[in-house]
Formats: structure tokens, C-alpha cells, sequence
């Protein structure tokens, strides 16, 4: 076999390996035997000329030249999967599951009410709505369409800012009756402050902004941003939130804002070959369309 005659069903296995980490279960995945995967792999690796799995007692590990070889053979595989939508007919069929990624908080407060006007528009698009604040993969198809906080650096993306979304301090009424306001950044050491248990990233952040801050400068500590916001709106302490997000908030008293300010951006994010898929991209435009408003507001 030659580079020019490359069969994909053995980058499809090669895929299935990397994904679930060994034969018998790129197998399982695949409703094929083991013996055939470690075919497939074997007859790949005598194509290509390179060795792309070294066994170990934990596994199968990829070689440098896998590693390299992954980004091209997701590439393969979705353009096989966009010849199959086309085939079938699928990329103009409205109906069809469409699987969103977002933040906690994005998630849980903002896109619910999207959601619902999609569905009521378009009741045939069933949607799969993921919570999570890592960064799902689009090329491996984790989700169709994602939400996210950072700018994308993924090649083959439909990228779009939607705008920023900054964050500031708040205290409910009831803490502030309690224990006041602070008037400089050093008071905050006198406050009870609402923050992160193991998010050096966010912590980081903020010492870039100079605001000197540690794990131990939290008084409440949770990595679940929801249970950040309800801890604020219960008044346990000083949290922060989005600015969007507090404007709704009737008891939320602004702290500091002119002293610290964490810049986000929102994007919204696509794989290129899901762009005439009809189902995808109604809800990337409705998405676009709400999430707008939503930074807007």
C-alpha cells in the first residue's frame, strides 16, 4: 500500500485507538475484533513508515509521529462524516440532535431561555446541553456547537465574538447591611470573599490585574461557579459575576468596580464542515442571536 492508495478504514481505527486508549476498546467502539484493529494499526504504520504505538503496562502510548498524524486524520474524519451528511441528505434535513458545550454559568443561566425560543421555533431539533468549564473539542466531535469564555486556537473552527463579558465584585444588600463595603482593595482582607478552591488560572488572573490574592484569601471556596453565585446571592460574602448577569440581580451592590475588573471574552464556535448542516446552523444562528442580546443587556 501507498500513500496515494491510504485506506480509511485504517485511519478510522487509527482514530478509535487514540480515542479509547486500546485495541479491544477502539474495537468495542468499532463493532470490529481486536485482531482486525491491530491490523489495521500494523497496516498503517507499514504505509506511513513510522511507528505510531508503543505498549506499555498502562496501555497503549502514542509515538511523536502519532501524535502528529492525530490533527490530519480528525480532518480525514470529518470530511468523511460531512460526505456521508451530504449523501444521505442529512445536511438539509432540520431535524436531528444538536449537542451544545458551555460554561456552568452560561450554561445554567443564560442559554436555558435560548433554548426554549429554538425549540419553539424549530420543535424537530433535539438539543444536548453540556455543563462544563473544560474546553470541549469540536474537531473530535465532543459538541457541535460550543460556547466559549476564551478566544478559540483550533484551526478548521467557525469562530464568532460575540462580545465581552466582563466580571466585578458584588455583595447582596444583606452583606453589606452586615458587614459594609470596603473602600480600597486592602480592605477586601477584612470581607468575607467568595472564590476558588483549585483554580490557579482565575487566581493568576486576578494577580495579573493586581489583586494580590491566594487560596487563602478565600473565606468560601468552591470550584462549582454556580454554587459561587448562589453562595453571593445568599449573601455569604463577596463573589463575582458577570456583569450581564448582575444586572438582573435587584439586591446585587457593586464593590470595587473601578479597581478590579476580569476581561472575558465570548465566542461562539463551530466545526467549518457543520456549517450546511441545517439543523447545526439554526442553532448557531439562534445562539449568535440570543447570546447577543444577552452581552447587550
Amino acid at each position: 500500500m501507498t500513500l496515494s492508495t491510504l485506506d480509511w478504514t485504517l485511519i478510522r481505527s487509527f482514530l478509535a485507538v487514540v480515542e479509547h486508549k486500546s485495541l479491544s476498546a477502539a474495537a468495542r467502539a468499532l463493532g470490529l475484533t481486536q485482531p482486525t484493529i491491530g491490523r489495521h494499526v500494523d497496516a498503517l504504520e507499514d504505509a506511513l513508515g513510522v511507528k505510531l504505538f508503543t505498549r506499555s503496562v498502562h496501555g497503549l502510548k502514542l509515538s511523536d509521529a502519532a501524535l502528529d498524524l492525530v490533527p490530519h486524520a480528525q480532518a480525514m474524519a470529518a470530511t468523511a462524516a460531512a460526505l456521508q451528511r451530504t449523501a444521505t441528505g442529512e445536511a438539509a434535513d432540520e431535524r436531528g440532535t444538536v449537542r451544545i458545550t458551555a460554561s456552568d454559568v452560561i450554561g445554567a443561566e443564560v442559554l436555558p431561555a435560548i433554548i426554549a425560543k429554538l425549540r419553539a421555533k424549530h420543535p424537530s431539533i433535539a438539543v444536548e446541553l453540556v455543563l462544563t468549564n473544560r474546553t470541549e473539542n469540536l474537531l473530535q466531535r465532543e459538541a457541535d456547537v460550543a460556547v466559549r469564555m476564551v478566544r478559540p486556537t483550533q484551526q478548521n473552527l467557525v469562530a464568532r465574538k460575540i462580545g465581552d463579558v466582563p466580571a466585578l465584585l458584588y455583595a447582596h444588600k444583606a452583606y453589606v447591611k452586615r458587614r459594609g463595603l470596603p473602600k480600597a482593595i486592602a480592605d477586601l482582607a477584612q470581607h468575607d470573599i467568595i472564590g476558588y478552591d483549585a483554580q490557579p488560572p482565575i487566581i493568576t488572573g486576578l494577580n495579573e490585574l493586581g489583586v494580590a490574592v491566594t487560596r487563602d484569601s478565600f473565606s468560601l471556596r468552591t470550584d462549582n461557579d454556580l454554587a459561587q453565585l448562589a453562595l453571593l446571592r445568599a449573601g455569604a460574602g463577596i463573589g463575582g459575576m458577570q456583569r450581564q448577569l448582575a444586572a438582573r440581580e435587584r439586591n446585587l451592590v457593586p464593590v470595587l468596580h473601578n479597581a478590579i475588573k476580569l476581561p472575558l471574552e465570548m465566542w461562539l464556535v463551530m466545526h467549518e464542515d457543520l456549517r450546511t448542516v441545517r439543523r447545526v446552523r439554526l442553532t448557531y444562528d439562534a445562539l449568535a442571536e440570543g447570546l447577543s442580546a444577552y452581552v447587550k443587556s
